[in-house]
């Protein structure tokens, strides 16, 4: 029994119904939730290391960092079913709309250093950690989670192509219950 379902045979057969049809936006936000404990854990390091009067570099950095391996889990689990575009072309769309996304993402702490002056000495070294969190960790994530989500979809990983992926890991009883291959 794989790890899906033992979670699924723990969950109401109601509930159970609407997280396999929407599965797909289930395993984005996990993949999202893994990348942002990696894009934080590298942000903070860096920031509160090497990179101490540089926070949107890192920022910057811990974002490619955490794109790389959102690619990797997105399209070999999230959006396994979906595509058919040479690998390639869809990597090279992935890298275009998730370097839009860095934007997304480093903007809020831009605002929030340089135009709202949230740092020191201007304010407590507090009060700069919680702006920055709440600027680079949450706003910054929300935007560029939404923005990315609908652009995967959209462009990235479309259904209309028709070309699925062949599966080369176990398949997610989730597909075949649903009637997916």
């Amino acid at each position: 029994m794989t790890v899906v379902d033992t979670v699924l045979a723990r969950i109401p057969a109601p509930l159970r119904g609407i997280l396999l049809k929407h599965r797909e936006l289930l395993k984005f936000a996990v993949v999202g939730a893994t990348t942002f404990v990696i894009d934080n854990g590298i942000w903070y390091l860096l920031k509160l290391t090497i990179l101490e009067d540089k926070p949107v570099t890192a920022k910057i950095i811990a974002v490619i960092i955490a794109t790389i391996v959102s690619y990797v889990l997105n399209r070999e689990w999230s959006f396994r079913t979906r595509g058919g575009r040479e690998r390639t072309h869809e990597a090279a769309l992935f890298f275009l709309f998730s370097g839009i996304a860095v934007g997304l993402y480093s903007a809020p702490v831009y605002v929030s250093r340089y135009w709202l002056h949230l740092e020191v000495p201007e304010v407590s070294r507090l009060v700069q950690e919680v702006a920055d969190f709440t600027a680079g960790s949450i706003i910054g994530t929300l935007l560029a989670m939404f923005f990315r989500y609908w652009a995967f979809k959209r462009w990235v990983f479309p259904d209309e192509l028709g070309n699925p992926r062949p599966h080369r890991f176990h398949d997610d009883p989730a597909d075949e219950e649903l009637g997916h291959p």
